[in-house]
């Protein structure tokens, strides 16, 4: 099968192995994989750093590298370290299609369902092995085209549920990315009224296309323009979307919230922010851990343990589940953001676009 691999900065497709269905997993012909433009180009950029950025940037794997050295001596460790940077990694994490195989102690499934599936084993490959709780039924008359963007969808609903926000609350969303104008829609769905910042004017034109009460460009007077906007008393929440190192924009966010109002990081930004914009005002700065309950939790997404419903409401299975049927229902629509299509021989140029 052909499957996308990063490797020094570029992206390849190359012919691999299919996976095998595993333990608790289903094996899924990919119909679509969906490309996130900020978040890819920024892990294939991140590809091409030399070890010297890398190892700032990432300082635990230079403690796991001194740790092999310390057992299996420098010849083993340098064969480690050039066998990691030569062979390259898969991307791709939100992909949709049909289940061809179920693993061993599966019964949530069936052969012929057509699924959305998450994470890190929903490559952009023509099959994928996915554990059965990052994968969901899609609804009748959802395409699988659509679908594709489960990961994103759910990325954006937990981001929401983090806010807490409720009827007539103000929130401004920084940053009109893909999972911003989501983010946009599923607050309006709530019946909050949104503001939309970002430095493409571009993309504030489609945040307005999809019925946001006002846009700004982020620039100098961006803090005095949404104070004005909420009649002088800052938004009850920042949900932050954009992709940045600066860390401007997240000190923005904090000085154009209300007194007592949440920031809530979705997306990545610089953290050297002032206590003080922080404190005088008691805000609540949250993160929003990407696709909800569950992540990075090995039980849950390796093992298929589920959390009790009654405890844990909205998982990321869940969350991916709701977004899945906001979309069937056109509560939100993504017209206007799939830009281009390119078969998987050719996924090279998705991302020189």
């Amino acid at each position: 099968m052909f499957q996308a691999i990063i490797k020094k900065g570029k992206v390849f497709s190359e012919e691999v192995p299919a996976p095998t269905v595993q333990k608790k997993c289903v094996l899924i012909k990919v119909a679509n994989s969906c490309i996130s433009s900020g978040t890819e180009i920024s892990t294939v950029s991140n590809s091409n750093k030399s070890l010297l950025q890398k190892a700032k940037e990432k300082p635990e794997k230079v403690y796991k590298v001194i740790d092999k050295l310390k057992v299996d001596g420098i010849s083993s460790t340098i064969n480690m370290v050039k066998s990691e940077l030569s062979i390259g990694k898969p991307t791709g994490y939100s992909v949709s299609g049909t289940i061809i195989e179920i693993g061993e102690e599966v019964d949530t499934f069936e052969v012929g369902d057509f699924v959305a599936a998450a994470s890190a084993s929903a490559n952009h490959a023509e099959y994928v092995n996915v554990p059965v709780n990052l994968v969901c039924k899609i609804p009748k008359g959802l395409s699988l085209e659509n679908a594709s963007t489960v990961a994103l969808g759910a990325i954006a609903i937990q981001g929401v549920r983090r806010s807490e926000l409720s009827l007539g609350e103000t929130c401004v969303v920084f940053g009109a990315g893909i999972i911003g104008l989501i983010t946009i829609q599923l607050l309006q769905n709530a019946g909050v009224r949104v503001a939309a910042i970002d430095l493409d004017e571009n993309r504030l034109q489609l945040a307005k296309l999809y019925g946001t009460e006002q846009i700004f460009l982020s620039d100098e007077n961006i803090v005095k323009s949404i104070i004005n906007w909420t009649g002088g008393f800052g938004a009850d929440a920042i949900i932050f979307t954009a992709a940045t190192r600066s860390s401007e924009p997240l000190s923005n966010s904090f000085k154009m919230c209300k007194r007592k109002g949440k920031v809530v990081l979705v997306g990545v930004s610089g953290m050297e922010i002032n206590r003080e914009d922080l404190y005088s005002k008691e805000i609540d700065f949250l993160i929003s851990t990407s696709y909800g309950p569950g992540r990075y939790d090995t039980n849950y997404e390796e093992k298929g343990i589920d959390y009790p419903f009654s405890y844990v409401r909205w998982t990321e299975n869940r969350n991916m589940e709701e977004y899945l049927r906001l979309l069937s229902l056109r509560k939100i629509s993504l017209d206007k953001m799939i830009t281009d299509k390119v078969g998987i021989v050719d996924i090279e140029q998705a991302y020189n676009k």
